[in-house]
């Protein structure tokens, strides 16, 4: 693999559906090493799709421009850099 500036996105992000509160509504938070986010549940979008955009809003946040794999996992789902220097063959 190259070497990119730190800090590049070899880092999985996993996102994961919080109940609603008192004060709140349904969320989902996207979370990986570099930081986190919190978005309100669109009632509008499928389940996977509401995980799909904590997962690119993070990406945004972070400034990483990039493409993303998904994958589900027992907790939520789990997003991976789409990039071919981090392809393992």
């Amino acid at each position: 693999m190259e070497d990119y500036p730190n800090p590049w996105p070899l880092q999985a992000i996993t996102t994961k559906q919080l109940g609603p509160t008192d004060h709140r509504g349904k969320r989902v938070k996207a979370t990986a090493n570099g930081g986190t986010i919190t978005l309100p549940w669109d009632y509008g979008l499928e389940v996977a799709q509401n995980h799909a955009a904590a997962a690119k809003a993070l990406t945004k946040k972070l400034g990483w421009i990039t493409d993303l794999h998904m994958g589900s996992i027992p907790n939520g789902y789990v997003f991976v850099i789409a990039d071919e220097s981090s392809r393992v063959r």
